[in-house]
């Protein structure tokens, strides 16, 4: 068997493993059940990968990450090594031949979501795969105790009947003490070997600000810090609006949100990895999967939905072991928002019913049939069709998913077909007087032999960049054949795929899951107040709250997150006191608003807060009615 350093030095040029990768890569390829907790950008798809290459087979990875899954498959490529994922919307015929591959055409790497294992297709070949290992990555989702808990997880144990000498191995990046139990006790591990990294950063100050004006403490952070940064905001629009803002103020930034195309996400993306912008703002569909060492500061402009969220975003921040900086910035309507945006939209059992029920009539899904039809599906149309609210549908939808009813794929799509329906003769006379669809049809000839003969799908993606115009002009186009009975048309936009894992059983279907639905909810309930005293709580240091959270007990305060830095300035009366002249001294020249004393001072700015609010309680200052500070006598 060849030694795993080699092969961590021919497939990825590292000659050296990060703290702890080789003693659990020695665990995996020895054969035991292994538990691997590692934080966000800690290694761990290595742990799994190497001991797959180590060994004759082929491994079984299980991910519910279908992006997470393509990007792995395309890395696993790239370097040589055979991989491939089977995810939805992929017909019986072209399964049956993928997974065959898999046992004939020395594939290493077999990723696959849950919901696959339910197929008894799919569960017939994998006993004929000789299969050296079964990897569970995050695996925090087998747990009902764990974020984004998926019942189809469960099945995950059928891969040990089907294999019952294989070992497995389970990786996540956030579980709690119970959550981990949880995970070993589902998987039937049998004497498990247990690796948990501490989540200590030892390099990153957690801090949270209180902030009237996100934007200029924002833009002094990113002028004071000038290095690669990510900034969190809570939707699509505010992702292009404060990349512009930033911009303006001479900060360079582009943006990333999931409705993004992907000319555009690879565009954005390559220009911030490269650093020649240096700030992202994205909402929290970027990040996955991104390991840029040199990131320095992470920033939250709302609130997290959850202590595992949040820890995983801060993560992806000093990877390269340098001083860097977790920021959340908040004020005082961040409670209500962040209970609007994720306590207010849990759907009830009810309506999660409802929206099945109707999606099945949408679809003309009889009783008792539907399983494993794929349909395009244009969510918008769908929620107006039966007055649905669009998040709180959404939502259910998600509850579908994740309790494997349906998957839904949300990927935008144009589902296009074309035919044309002139003689070739015909065709070339109307080009003679209509040459602006000259180059357009000839590209639709040249990558479609059969248009004529029968209704052809097309890409319009490929269409367009052959003849050189936009998609825009591309579409007119083609809708001007239609008009002049030279092709049929037949144009559909859809902004998801929705594949349906069972047979159609209504209430039945949902009263089965209606435990988990409630449990879920609870669950969303009590992160979101975890999340608010984290962010409340400015007495215990910011990094031991986290630990806490994780169930790391033995630990000290970290010196310099937002509390640790607060408690330092206030046990130096001589500080203050020097800070309090300092401030008077200013004030006598006229009244100034913080950011211009903050600006002159050489203090933190919440020890100038501390100041202010003691000045202005002894009554020697006092606001004006343009919100600045002035002396009282003057």
């Amino acid at each position: 068997m060849e030694h795993p350093i080699n092969i961590l030095e021919r497939y990825w040029n590292f000659t050296s493993f990060r703290p702890g990768q080789e003693t659990i890569i020695n665990a995996v390829i020895k054969g035991e059940d292994t538990f691997v907790l590692l934080p966000t950008g800690g290694g761990k798809s290595l742990c799994f990968q190497i001991p797959a290459l180590a060994k004759k087979g082929i491994c079984v990875v299980v991910s519910p990450l279908i992006a997470l899954m393509k990007d792995q498959v395309q890395a696993l490529n790239n370097k040589g090594i055979k991989a491939m994922a089977i995810t939805s919307g992929i017909s019986y015929n072209e399964l049956d031949t993928l997974l065959d591959n898999c046992i004939y055409g020395n594939y290493k790497f077999l990723y696959l979501s849950p919901e696959r294992l339910q197929q008894e297709l799919v569960q017939s070949r994998i006993k004929q795969m000789h299969v050296n290992l079964i990897a569970v990555d995050e695996a925090h989702c087998i747990s009902q105790w764990g974020s984004d808990f998926r019942p189809a997880y469960k099945n995950i144990t059928l891969l040990r009947q089907l294999h019952p000498s294989v070992n497995v191995v389970a990786l996540t990046a956030s579980a709690k003490p119970d959550v981990v139990q949880d995970i070993i006790k589902e998987l039937d591990f049998i004497d498990a070997k247990i690796f948990k990294q501490s989540f200590v950063r030892p390099n990153l100050a957690y801090m949270v600000f209180h902030e009237n004006d996100k934007y200029y403490k924002l833009e002094m952070i990113l002028k004071k810090n000038p290095k690669s940064s990510i900034v969190y905001v809570r939707n699509r629009k505010l992702t292009i609006e404060l990349s512009a803002f930033l911009n303006s103020k001479k900060i360079t930034a582009t943006y990333y949100h999931g409705g993004l195309p992907n000319i555009d996400k690879d565009k954005n993306m390559t220009a911030w990895l490269n650093n020649q912008k240096q700030v992202m703002v994205a909402t929290n569909a970027f990040g996955m999967g991104i390991d840029k060492p040199d990131v320095k500061t992470v920033i939250h402009m709302a609130l997290p939905e959850s202590i595992e969220s949040y820890f995983q975003e801060a993560g992806r921040v000093g990877r390269n072991g340098e001083k860097a900086f977790a920021v959340i910035l908040k004020n005082n309507s961040d409670e209500t928002l962040i209970k609007n945006q994720f306590l207010n939209v849990l759907p009830t059992v009810d309506l999660v019913k409802q929206v099945y029920r109707k999606l099945c009539n949408y679809f003309q899904i009889s009783y008792s049939e539907g399983a494993y039809e794929t349909f395009d599906f244009d969510f918008n149309t769908f929620c107006k069709t039966y007055s649905f609210p669009s998040i709180l549908c959404y939502n259910a939808l998600l509850i579908l998913d994740r309790t494997s009813v349906i998957t839904l794929s949300k990927q935008f799509k144009n589902n296009v077909t074309v035919q044309f329906i002139i003689s070739n003769k015909s065709l070339f006379n109307y080009l003679e007087t209509h040459k602006n669809q000259n180059i357009i049809v000839k590209s639709i000839l040249r990558l479609y032999g059969g248009v004529f003969d029968h209704v052809t799908k097309i890409d319009l993606d490929k269409i367009h960049k052959k003849a050189g115009v936009t998609e825009v002009v591309l579409i007119q186009a083609l809708k001007q054949l239609e008009e002049h009975d030279i092709i049929t048309l037949n144009l559909a936009k859809t902004d998801a795929q929705i594949t349906f894992i069972e047979p159609r059983e209504d209430d039945k279907t949902i009263n089965r899951i209606a435990k988990t639905i409630k449990q879920q909810n609870a669950l969303k309930q009590s992160q979101v107040k975890a999340m608010l005293d984290y962010v409340k709580n400015d007495t215990v240091c910011k990094s031991e709250q986290l630990l806490a959270y994780f169930g790391e007990k033995e630990t000290a305060p970290c010196g310099f997150c937002s509390v640790c830095l607060q408690i330092k300035n206030t046990k130096k009366p001589e500080n203050l006191k020097l800070l309090k002249n300092q401030i008077i001294e200013l004030l006598e020249n006229g009244a100034q608003p913080s950011r211009a004393l903050l600006q002159h001072l050489n203090c933190d700015e919440n020890a100038l807060k501390n100041i202010l609010k003691l000045l202005l309680e002894h009554n020697i200052i006092c606001l004006t009615a343009n919100n600045t500070y002035k002396l009282s006598h003057l």
